[in-house]
This record gives structure tokens, sequence and C-alpha cells, in this order.
């Protein structure tokens, strides 16, 4: 099969592998990633051949080109289509009270008596002086806003006056559907209940499931199924199995759910690959040529993030010249990802002059902006201006009278970041009020912070002092322990112990594995046991421990995780190499005693 088919028939490949899913067309080309195990990471291409040449093409494609369409994609229905009228109150702002009920009761919770002038927020970075290229970057200038009209052009329209079919239509149900259908109501409204409980209340219905479903209930449960804290392949195919359902029962998807579709297929892993670049690029041109859905501006940033995570840097600066072409506007979220861009390519002029240019932009600055500073920088190789971000950070939090922490709930910050974007919004009409929305905007350390830092000095560096003193500085901020810094430190244990003069040593290590086995058995928030965690603490004790002590560890950890086949599979394939090699523990106390043998 084709990469770039248009079919509408589910994956074979995948539905073998999930069986009660259901996966759109292009999901052949995930399972090519899903089912040859863990890989090693694509190298990183710059190239303007493949998938550069491709997004040309399609973007010249006559079924697209904006110059010389002559129709737009449209979908045949058996219904009369009907016009809904809408209101809207005075000072109503868009898309905004939709998310009310997602976070927090009231925006005065975050709020803070301080102002921050640009000057401010500028020294929060380091901003070199001299011969530097900062000034001049970044290289990918924002788009140029009101280009010219090439000509009116048509389109799906996803206004809720256009809906189609009409708000309150829906296929006749049975009694025993009806209530299947009001349980489903029913748990929509509550906004913290599970995906994965939504789904099955939905599989609930009987086939072909949409169709049963008024327009308002069935938008309420893509968005539902959309908001997850961390994409992975389940909820991959959750989202697209309900998608799949839509689109073949000739119900138009909203750009934002097309985009959520396009942000599933491109980061349900940890690391994107050229594989999940062309099954993103897929799904947008599907949204594109076949939908007739206008591609908006978070949908390019997408593709932006996983061209950039990929390596395909020719295709991000493509992609964003496309918005240029498009007029487009940068809001919080391409300048971060600018930042992330240039951190990537190891820039750091590049990474402060996208700070410098979201800050002029009037984007608010919080925390999740510096936290892509601390993190370009690193990459950039300049950790201590990485570590300076960090303490203005934590200055400027102590300095506050009645500071505030960021939300632990992610609903909760997806909600407030919403919030800052609105802001800068309305700044940009009334600039006297921009430093009223700074001053409430909220810059202290989080976890993602902590993992950043105990990332780098862990494995990167090496340095398990600085790495304890931040540890004990995260109970200051009152944040738990989470089970991504238990991993990266038992494999700060695996790269850096079992050798002379270091202070990883097993003694240390003993303490930190007594403090996650606590942890686990207390049940700690947010802490749990995954493959990795386990691979790296065989790992750990192999290198610092010996054979032995590994085994005693791995019967530990036994009996406090339940994995799946895959999971236990590949610990155990781990375990077996480590059986297999050299104890390098017995080595290391041979060579003390006379050499090795």
């Amino acid at each position: 099969m084709s990469l770039f088919s248009t079919s509408s028939h589910t994956s074979g490949l995948l539905l073998s592998k999930i069986a009660p899913l259901q996966v759109l067309s292009f999901a052949h080309t995930l399972s090519r990633r899903t089912s040859r195990g863990r890989q090693a990471k694509a190298p990183m291409v710059t190239s303007t051949t493949g998938l550069e040449a491709w997004f040309i093409n399609s973007l010249a494609s006559a079924g697209n080109c904006r110059k010389h369409s002559t129709r737009s994609a449209q979908v045949q229905l058996p219904l009369q289509r009907h016009c809904v009228p809408t209101k809207r109150r005075p000072g109503y702002i868009p898309g905004l009270d939709r998310y009310q009920h997602a976070g927090p009761k009231t925006v005065q919770d975050f709020e803070f008596p301080e102002n921050r002038t640009r000057e401010e927020l500028m020294e929060l970075v380091d901003q070199y002086s001299g011969d530097s290229f900062t000034d001049q970057l970044p290289l990918i200038d924002p788009p140029k806003l009101y280009q010219p009209s090439d000509g009116p052009h048509l389109r799906v329209s996803d206004k809720p006056e256009d809906e189609w079919p009409p708000p309150h239509h829906a296929w006749p149900a049975d009694s025993d559907t009806k209530i299947k259908i009001q349980d489903l109501v029913r748990a929509l409204q509550d906004f913290s209940k599970h995906p994965e409980d939504i789904y099955q209340l939905y599989r609930a219905l009987p086939e072909p499931r949409a169709p049963y479903l008024e327009s308002k209930t069935r938008h309420k449960m893509l968005r539902h199924l959309a908001v997850v804290e961390r994409k992975d392949e389940r909820s991959m195919l959750r989202y697209l199995s309900v998608i799949d359902d839509v689109k073949r029962s000739a119900i138009p998807l909203s750009s934002a759910e097309w985009t959520s579709a396009v942000s599933f297929v491109a980061r349900y892993v940890s690391w994107s690959t050229e594989v999940e670049v062309e099954a993103a690029l897929h799904m947008w041109r599907e949204m594109e040529h076949v939908a007739g859905v206008r591609a908006s501006d978070a949908t390019f940033n997408v593709l932006f993030d996983v061209a950039c995570k990929a390596g395909k840097f020719t295709l991000a600066e493509m992609i964003y010249k496309e918005m240029e072409s498009r007029g487009l506007e940068f809001n919080r979220y391409h300048h971060v990802s600018m930042i992330f861009f240039y951190g990537l390519q190891k820039n750091g002029d590049g990474a402060r002059a996208a700070y410098k240019s979201l800050v002029e932009a009037g984007e608010i600055v919080d925390t999740v902006v510096l936290n892509a500073m601390i993190s370009a920088l690193f990459r950039a190789h300049e950790p201590t201006a990485a570590e300076n971000v960090y303490e203005r950070m934590k200055k400027a939090h102590s300095e506050r009278s009645g500071s505030k922490l960021q939300p632990r709930n992610f609903k909760d910050r997806r909600f407030i970041t919403r919030i800052l974007k609105q802001w800068a919004w309305i700044a940009k009409m009334h600039p006297d009020r921009r430093q009223e929305y700074q001053s409430r905007s909220i810059i202290a350390p989080d976890l993602h912070t902590f993992r950043i830092l105990v990332n780098h000095f862990a494995i990167e560096a090496g340095d398990l002092d600085k790495t304890a003193r931040f540890l004990a500085e995260m109970q200051w901020f009152r944040l738990p322990l989470h089970g991504a810094l238990f991993s990266t430190l038992l494999k700060g244990f695996a790269l850096h112990g079992g050798v002379r003069y270091t202070h990883w040593t097993e003694q240390r290590l003993e303490s930190v594995w007594r403090s996650l086995l606590e942890a686990l058995d207390d049940g700690v928030e947010d802490l749990y046991v995954s493959k990795w965690m386990a691979t790296w603490a065989l790992r750990a004790f192999a290198k610092c421990s010996g054979k032995s002590r590994t085994l005693i560890a791995w019967d530990e950890l036994r009996g406090k995780w339940d994995p799946g086949e895959e999971d236990m599979t590949f610990v155990m394939s781990n375990l077996r190499q480590i059986l297999e090699s050299a104890d390098t523990a017995q080595k290391r106390r041979d060579w003390v005693i006379g050499g090795f043998v």
C-alpha cells in the first residue's frame, strides 16, 4: 500500500496489534514504527529531498492550489443542510469560555502584584553584547501578516452555524441505545473523567456509532479524548478509532479535530523519527486535499514540532515559510517552538533571539517559556547560562509576596496556557494592559524545570553533587519526586557508576533504591514503574554491585510491578544480556587485589 494513499480503510497491521481499536488509513505508516520494537534514533537529516520535496509537491497540487482551485472538496450527504443562528454575549473572547471548567475557578488564583517590564524579562536570560548574531536572528522570520489576497477560495466551514449534519440531527435509536447515549452524555459532563472510560461508553453504542450522537456530544467527546497528559500508542489509537467512525459516516471534522489527529500521530512517541513525520504530513494532506479543511496555525505548529524532533530542519523552515505565505500569525506556541528549534540546532544565540522575539511580540513570559530556554541552552552546550536562568526564576519567585506555583494537574496547566495566549491577544490591542497580565504569570520552577536540570547534570555531566542539590531544592517548592526523576538517577548510576573515585557509589545507589521502593509502597502520586525504569535499575546494579545483587533487585521490583507482555519481554531481554556479559563488579574487585583474571 502506498504511504500517501487516501483510502479510508483501517490498517490491518495495527488492527491486529490492538484488536478492539480501529485505525485510520495512514496508520500502516505508524505500524512500521511500533512493530519493529525499540529502534535507534533517526539520524539528523537536513537535505531538501524526500519529505521536503513531497511537502512542496503537496502545496503545488492542483487539488489544493489556492490560485487554481475551482472547487472545494465536498462530502455528499443525504440530508438537507439547515442554518443554525448563534448568539454571542458582549465582550466575548472566542474559545475562552469553553475551557473555563478545565482549570481553576478564577484567574485571580494566579495573580501577582508586581509588574515586570520588558527589560526585566530580558534580564531573565543572559544577553551577550559584542559581535553576537542574536540581534540578526532568528533566521526564520516571523510571518508577515495580512498577505494580499490571491482570489476567493472555497472551503468546508467549521462554524457552528454551518454544522453538518445539523446540530440536533442524529440517527433514531432504540430504547437500549438511548440509555447508552445518556450514559455517555452524563460522563462527558465531568471533564476529569478518564478518556478510557469515555471511550468504552462510546464503544458500547451499536455500529457505526458516530451517527447516533448529536454534533455537540460528538465534538465534546472528541475533545475529551484529545486532552491527555501524555500521548502514547494507546491514546492515539483510541482517538483515531473514533475519527475513523466519523469519517466512514461521512460526517465532517472540525479544524481542531483534524489538528488533534495530526498531533497524535506525530507525538505518540517520546522522540519522533521520519516515520512520524510521514504520518503527520499524510494526515495534513488528507485534511486539506480530501476533506477541504484548511490547516490552522496550530496544525502547522504540530508539523513544525515533529519535523524538528526528527531532525528535518529544512522541512521545518519550509513549514514556517508556508505559514508566512498564508498570513498565519505567530502566537506563544510558535515562539516557544522556535526556541526549541534553535536548541536542537545547538544554537544558543538563535534561542536567545527567539526569546527576544517572544518578548517583543507582547507574549506573556511564564515557566513554560523559561523551561524552553533552559533546555535550549543545555543543548547548545551552555550549562552555566541555563543554570543562571533557573537561579533567576528562583529569585523572582522568592521576591514575590504570596507567589504561586504551577498547578500539578495538567488540565489546570493547559487552562493557564490558553489564558496567557488570550491575554497576549488582548494586550496587542490594548498595550497598556500587558504589564498587568505579565504580573499575573507564574515563573517559578516546576517539576519540568527540575527534570531538565537533573537530566543534564545526572546523565550528561555526571555531577551527582549538583543533582542532589536540585533534588533537595525541589522540597522547597513542595514538589514530589516524580518517577522520571528516579529513572534519570538510575540511568546516571548505570552510566557513571562502577569506577574508582566516582561519587556514583554502590552505597548511594542503595539509598536511592530504598527511597524508590518506599515511595512505591506509599503510593506516591505520579510514581509508577516503567520498562525503562526497570531496565536502568538492572543496569545500575550490574555496573555498581554485580550480577547477584542485580537478581535480588529484580525480585524486589518484580513484586511491586505488574508489567504487560511487551514490557516484560523488553526487560527480560536486557536482563539476559547483563547475565551473559562479564561481571563488572567482580572485575573491579579483581583489579583492586592485583589485576584482572
